[in-house]
C-alpha cells in the first residue's frame, strides 16, 4: 500500500490481514473462555450452546458496521477516532477514556491471574516480594518487545494467537472424540427454564466474551491496507470465535455433570478425560491465554493514547514516535508503568463491570457513526457494507436493549469515566489549539 499519506517518521505499516485477525482473536479469546460455560449453563441450560448464535448475530451486526467505518481511516485510534470524526471532540474523548480505563483495568486484573495460575506449578511465586519481581519482569518483557517496533510485537502476538487456537482445538477435539467413541461419558445438560432476565444476563456475558475486536483497530495506522484488511479480519475473528465458543460449550455441557455447579468447567472436563494430566494441561493453557491477552493489549492499547495525543486530546508527548523503531514508545511506556502499580496492588473485582458496560457504549457510538460518515463522505474510497443502515439499526437495538439491564453500580462507573472525560475535554479546549480533524484527509476522495 502507498504510504504517501503518512506523516514524517510515522508508524510503520507492518500488520497484514492475518496478523490483524490474530490481534483481534488474541484480545477476544481470553482465560474467561474456560470459566464462561458454567455461568451460561446456569442461566440457560441446554440452550446455552445455541445462545451463542444469538450473541454472534448481535455482535456480528456491530462488527459489520465497524468494517465500513474503520475502512475509512488510515491512522491509529479505532473507535475513539471514529467517534471524534462523526460526533466531535467531546464524544471522542469520552469514548477514548471509556476504552483506555477499560483496557488498563482489565489488563491489570488479568496480570494477577498469571500469578494465581503459575502458583500451581511454582507456589513461591505468591510470596509478596517474588510476586512483585515477577510482575515487573513479565510486563517489562512485553513492553520491551513492543517498544522495539510493530514487527516484533506482531510476531509475538501471532505466536500467542496460534498457540491459543491449538490449545482450544486440542481440548475441543479431544472432547468431541471422547463423546463419539465413548458414549457412556455423555451426560444430559442441566435442565433449566430460562426467563427473560436469564437471557439478558447470558447475552451480556457473551458480549464480554466476544469483546476485544474493536481494540485491535487502535492499530489501524500500522495496518498495511485498512480499507481491505479490516473488514476481512473482523469477519474471520467473529466467525472463528463463534465456532470455538459453540464447540467449547457443547463439550462442557455434554461431558461434565452439573456443569453449572463449578467455576472451572474446562479444567473439570480435562480431569474427567485424562485425570490430573488434563488439569495440568489446562493450567498451562490458561497461562498462555492470559499472557497472549496481555501481549495483544500491550500492542494495541498504547495506540489509543498515541492517537489522542496526535489529535491534541492528550498531552502531545503521548504521540511521540521513536526515531529508530518507529513505535509510539512514550505511550507504550506509559501503559506499562500504569499496569505495574495496578497489577501489584491486587485484583479489582469491578474491572469486568467497567469493561463490559463501557463496551456497549463504544459499540453503539461506532455503529451510529456509519450513517453520519456516509452522509459526510458519500464518495469515500472505502468498504461499503450492503444494507449498512439495517445493520446499524440492528446494532443499536442490540446494544440499547442490553444497556437497559445496567445496574446502579454500573452507572456509577460510567459516570466516573464520563466526569474524567469531561475534565479532559475542558483541559483540551483551554490548553491546546484545536487540531485538524483526521477523518477528512485520510479518505482517498478527499485528498
Amino acid at each position: 500500500m502507498d504510504d504517501s499519506n503518512r506523516q514524517p517518521d510515522y508508524l510503520r505499516r507492518a500488520i497484514g490481514r492475518w496478523s490483524l485477525a490474530a490481534l483481534m482473536l488474541n484480545t477476544m479469546i481470553g482465560a474467561s473462555a474456560f470459566g464462561l460455560p458454567s455461568l451460561l449453563v446456569a442461566r440457560l441450560g441446554k440452550w446455552s450452546t445455541l445462545a451463542y448464535l444469538v450473541a454472534a448475530a448481535g455482535v456480528g451486526s456491530i462488527a459489520a458496521t465497524l468494517a465500513e467505518v474503520s475502512s475509512q481511516f488510515r491512522v491509529s485510534g479505532g473507535p475513539y477516532l471514529y467517534a471524534r470524526a462523526a460526533f466531535g471532540r467531546f464524544v471522542g474523548i469520552q469514548i477514548g477514556w471509556l476504552m483506555w480505563l477499560s483496557r488498563i483495568a482489565a489488563s491489570s486484573a488479568v496480570a494477577n491471574l498469571v500469578v494465581s495460575y503459575l502458583a500451581q506449578f511454582f507456589p513461591r511465586v505468591e510470596i509478596p516480594a517474588i510476586r512483585i519481581v515477577f510482575l515487573v519482569a513479565f510486563i517489562s518483557f512485553l513492553a520491551i518487545v513492543n517498544y522495539r517496533g510493530i514487527r516484533s510485537g506482531t510476531v509475538l502476538n501471532n505466536f500467542f494467537a496460534a498457540t491459543k487456537l491449538i490449545v482450544l482445538m486440542v481440548f475441543i477435539g479431544g472432547g468431541l472424540a471422547a463423546l463419539a467413541i465413548h458414549s457412556a461419558i455423555r451426560v444430559a445438560p442441566d435442565s433449566v427454564s430460562p426467563h427473560a432476565s436469564d437471557w439478558f444476563e447470558a447475552l451480556i456475558l457473551m458480549v464480554y466474551a466476544f469483546g476485544g475486536f474493536e481494540s485491535a483497530l487502535f492499530a489501524s495506522g500500522e495496518a498495511r491496507d485498512p480499507r481491505r484488511d479490516a473488514p476481512i479480519a473482523l469477519f474471520i475473528a467473529i466467525v472463528t470465535a463463534t465456532l470455538l465458543y459453540i464447540a467449547l460449550q457443547y463439550v462442557v455441557i455434554h461431558i461434565l455433570p452439573h456443569a453449572a455447579a463449578t467455576s472451572t468447567p474446562a479444567a473439570d472436563v480435562a480431569k474427567r478425560l485424562v485425570s490430573s494430566l488434563g488439569s495440568s494441561f489446562l493450567t498451562a493453557g490458561v497461562l498462555v491465554f492470559i499472557y497472549g491477552y496481555l501481549s495483544a493489549n500491550m500492542l494495541h492499547t498504547p495506540r489509543l493514547t498515541f492517537a489522542m495525543g496526535e489529535q491534541g486530546d492528550f498531552p502531545r508527548f503521548f504521540a511521540a514516535i521513536h526515531s529508530r523503531f518507529h513505535s509510539p514508545h512514550v505511550s507504550i511506556m506509559a501503559f506499562a508503568l500504569l499496569l505495574l502499580p495496578f497489577s501489584i496492588a491486587g485484583s479489582f473485582k469491578g474491572n469486568a463491570i467497567l469493561s463490559a458496560v463501557s463496551r456497549l457504549f463504544v459499540y453503539a457510538c461506532s455503529a451510529a457513526a456509519l450513517p453520519v460518515l456516509r452522509r459526510r463522505h458519500p464518495l469515500a474510497d472505502a468498504f461499503r457494507l450492503p444494507f449498512g443502515i439495517v445493520f446499524c439499526l440492528l446494532a443499536l437495538v442490540f446494544t440499547g436493549t442490553l444497556v437497559t439491564r445496567i445496574q446502579t453500580r454500573d452507572l456509577i462507573v460510567i459516570a466516573v469515566a464520563f466526569t474524567v472525560g469531561t475534565l479532559n475535554w475542558l483541559w483540551a479546549r483551554r490548553i491546546l489549539d484545536s487540531p485538524k480533524m483526521v477523518a477528512a484527509p485520510i479518505l482517498k476522495t478527499d485528498t
